[in-house]
């Protein structure tokens, strides 16, 4: 561990002045950006009504909290930290009653704001200057979002100063024996972090091991002597805190021993397995955290055998799960596209509920339910994380990207690091983005008329009609002619439900995966297009709340989806939790299926293929009018986001290229060949290429 440099040094130098001044623009904007978060955390805590923010804090200082009392702190379980804990919190009580929320949370966010700084600092070297200019701030930003951040702040509990203290420990603190005392401290608060002394031993640093395991002993000591009856609840009959703060099998508890009582595994089989499993990953994470320190990695060391405390803790509540955000240091991958992946995951996992990166399906509730932990475990155990002298951390296989394509404007691509990439992405980085923007559309969808149909039940009847008027002056209201005209026809409104309900999502991602595996340079223009059409969409729903013509009672449209509706009370099945029934305009049913169709059209090779395609748009437009489920002018608008996508694509990444179907589908095959002119000697495009034929006016990428 002493060969890890604790300072930044500059790295590789930037050429030019304009290169510092963007890289101090983008440092100003980042702490801009970390000091937004920061407020937006404190306003959000202490502008909530004093009932329902820092809920545990009011339980152990308030006039009734358990500080107060003569008799055990664990008599109402609501205190959750160790007797030594509360030693140490008593005699601030009084204080803290006095600046109830103001200063305790101030005195927080400092605290963040301080493990942030520590943890850049401590960045494995060398790094690059702009690395160590714009680490501090891109670090408190993802404390300031992270779960742990945000809940230790809205209930006032203490989780970061342990690990504030194992980081000074082992960073800052100059001397082994100071060094340990704070590591000792932060054990004594939070038993677990003993963990790191195994780890000082073994990297060398024994007099810190020693000095963290006396201090955690006389600290225990000294609380049993003062507090006896206390140190016997907590250590004996709560086994170091189980029981104390809700319920062992509850999902905030994110250990093994909490994910085995999930699985209904209970009694003595069930402390054998957790005890086992618990050696099992105590003994693999410190092996991989020695070996990483002597790496010279100490912070992924750090971060390692923090998630191992994290999963063999009897119980780890979400406040103090910062170690595994902390991981997010490592880096795995050979190829530079993938080494995103694992940061990614990270922060996801980190930052947002489980519920928005896996689907709500019963299959998966065990993995979503212990998400955290298993990143946590991963960590710790198998995740391949670099080392230092493998030739791929410093410099992975570089991604492949194909020259420019000449724009017709002088400043387009206005994003020109979006450059467009030969090869396919990282399909599990792929899934898991996909799978998180459409939770948030789903959740922003949602929320355009303030959580639920009902709220915004009268402004939609009033666009309602509104659009139906319009459509009047331009004898385009079609809607009740059409709708029971194929209500008459039993197979043709069965085909017409079936389509509405079935091709919404399968005809998307379908095109989605065939890119991907077939034409993976075509995949990411298609994607980009398509996501920024959903995002014009979400801007339409928020701003313009509009009920379909089924849901328009004095209209007479049978809804031959949903059946006979209760206008009072509209009832969907489930769609009424999840969806915003009044999220007509535009329509992305029809918005997605002309994006389908334009895909198609432009890249099949066959007119047949670009044929069938365009029929998909003709069957949706169809269908939503037919089923009372859109107006025409809902269509109307999906035509137009789709427009600005393949608009907002072509501004922000330039231009797409014409390619040939072939030379693009084999799977990691190498994508070398240049960029090539309106003429290309035969021979030349022989050997580039197996097919290729000329697009007469087009530059083309040739893979």
């Amino acid at each position: 561990m002493a060969n890890v440099e604790h300072s930044g040094g500059p790295g590789e130098a930037f050429a030019g002045a304009p290169a510092r001044a963007r890289l101090k623009a983008a440092r100003l904007a980042l702490w801009a950006v970390a000091a937004i978060l920061a407020v937006r955390q404190l306003t959000a805590v202490l502008g909530s009504p004093r009932g329902e923010r820092l809920t545990d804090l009011e339980t152990w200082v308030g006039p009734d909290g358990v500080l107060h009392v003569n008799g055990s702190l664990y008599d109402s379980t609501r205190f959750t930290g160790t007797p030594f804990g509360g030693l140490v919190l008593k005699p601030l009580t009084r204080a803290a009653e006095q600046a109830l929320g103001w200063g305790w949370t101030f005195g927080t966010l400092l605290l963040v704001v301080a493990l942030g700084l520590v943890a850049a600092r401590a960045l494995p070297q060398p790094v690059s200057r702009r690395t160590a200019l714009l680490a501090a701030p891109v670090a408190i930003s993802l404390l300031m979002l992270s779960l742990p951040v945000r809940n230790t702040l809205w209930l006032g509990q203490t989780s970061v100063i342990p690990v504030l203290l194992v980081l000074l420990g082992c960073f800052v603190v100059r001397g082994q024996r100071a060094g340990g005392l704070c590591i000792g401290v932060a054990a004594a608060l939070q038993p677990t972090v003993l963990l790191f002394a195994p780890l000082l031993w073994f990297t060398g640093r024994r007099r810190a091991a020693a000095s963290a395991t006396g201090t955690f002993a006389a600290a225990t000591v000294l609380a049993w002597a003062a507090m006896p009856h206390d140190s016997y609840t907590y250590w004996v009959h709560h086994m170091a805190g189980v029981g104390l703060g809700g319920k062992a099998d509850a999902l905030a508890n994110q250990s093994l021993h909490g994910a085995l009582l999930r699985l209904d595994l209970t009694g003595p089989l069930e402390i054998a397995v957790f005890l086992v499993l618990g050696a099992v990953v105590a003994t693999l994470a410190l092996r991989r955290a020695v070996r990483y320190a002597r790496d010279g990695q100490l912070l992924l060391a750090v971060a390692i055998t923090g998630c191992a405390a994290v999963a063999v803790s009897p119980t780890t509540w979400q406040h103090q799960l910062l170690w595994v955000l902390l991981a997010v240091v490592g880096r795995v991958g050979k190829r530079a596209s993938d080494r995103y992946v694992w940061p990614v995951a990270v922060v996801l996992v980190t930052t947002l509920p489980a519920k928005m990166m896996l689907p709500n399906m019963p299959v998966v509730y065990p993995l979503r339910d212990n998400i955290v932990l298993l990143a946590a475990v991963a960590a710790a155990t198998v995740v391949p994380f670099l080392s230092r002298t493998s030739p791929y951390y410093a410099s992975p296989v570089p991604t492949e990207y194909a020259k420019p394509v000449p724009a017709r404007f002088r400043r387009v691509p206005l994003l020109p690091f979006l450059r467009r990439v030969l090869t396919r992405p990282n399909l599990l980085l792929e899934l898991l983005l996909i799978r998180v923007t459409y939770a948030a559309y789903q959740q922003v969808r949602l929320a355009a008329t303030g959580g639920s149909n009902a709220e915004g039940r009268a402004t939609a009847e009033h666009h309602g009609q509104l659009i139906l008027d319009l459509e009047r002056f331009l004898r385009i209201d079609i809607e009740h002619a059409v709708n029971h005209a194929v209500v008459k026809i039993d197979w043709l409104r069965n085909f017409f439900d079936f389509y509405y309900e079935s091709f919404h999502f399968v005809v998307p991602l379908s095109v989605l995966a065939v890119l991907y595996l077939r034409r993976p340079v075509d995949y990411r223009w298609a994607r980009s297009s398509l996501g920024f059409a959903t995002l014009l969409a979400l801007v339409g729903f928020w701003l313009f709340p509009l009920a379909p013509p089924r849901l328009m009672p004095h209209l007479g449209i049978i809804d031959t989806v949903h059946g006979v509706q209760d206008f009072s009370k509209p009832d969907y099945g489930t769609l009424t939790a999840l969806t915003n029934q009044y999220a007509a305009m535009p329509s992305l049913h029809f918005g997605w299926s002309l994006w389908c169709g334009v895909v198609i059209a432009v890249i099949a090779p066959r007119w047949w293929m670009k044929a069938l395609g365009l029929l998909h748009p003709l069957f949706t437009v169809s269908a939503i009018v037919a089923t009372g489920n859109h107006w025409v002018l809902d269509a109307v608008g999906g035509a137009m986001v789709v427009a600005g996508g393949l608009g907002l694509s072509y501004l922000f990444q330039g231009p797409r290229a014409a390619l040939e179907p072939h030379g693009l589908a084999a799977a990691g095959a190498r994508l070398d060949a240049p960029l090539v002119g309106d003429r290309v000697d035969q021979e030349e495009s022989a050997s580039a290429l197996p097919v290729q034929r000329r697009v007469e006016g087009d530059k083309r990428q040739v893979g």
